[in-house]
């Protein structure tokens, strides 16, 4: 789950908040999107599809400041040791990415997690 500090602003319509994240040693990575049940940004769900991403959790809640917060994460395999990315492939899914959310005006920022992070 995303940490929000509000609902009342989106970084694009729909999508309240992005993180592109592996964990270590960070080479196959995971989409979790933070949006808006009520305006689900159809476009770019469908653009991950497209790309091979499939959701593989959703969580619903109501934000502190009462939003509701549908909370998705997207993970698409690879042809590495258990299902992961090799390179090539870490850096062409990574450029689609990019691709996809600079288009709905959303800079991502691709990170390793914490160990903590990653096995909580």
């Amino acid at each position: 789950m995303l940490y929000l500090k509000s609902t009342a602003v989106t970084k694009a319509p729909g999508i309240y908040d992005v993180d592109v994240a592996a964990k270590p040693p960070g080479k196959t990575f995971g989409v979790y999107l933070a949006t808006d049940p009520d305006n689900p940004p159809e476009a770019v769900l469908a653009a991950l599809a497209e790309l091979g991403f499939q959701n593989t959790k959703r969580s619903a809640y109501t934000h502190k400041d009462k939003g509701k917060v549908l909370d998705l994460h997207f993970q698409k395999n690879g042809t590495d040791l258990f299902n992961g990315w090799k390179t090539d492939e870490c850096a062409a899914n990574l450029a689609a990415i990019d691709t996809l959310f600079g288009n709905v005006g959303i800079k991502v920022h691709p990170r390793v997690m914490t160990l903590a992070e990653a096995y909580a």
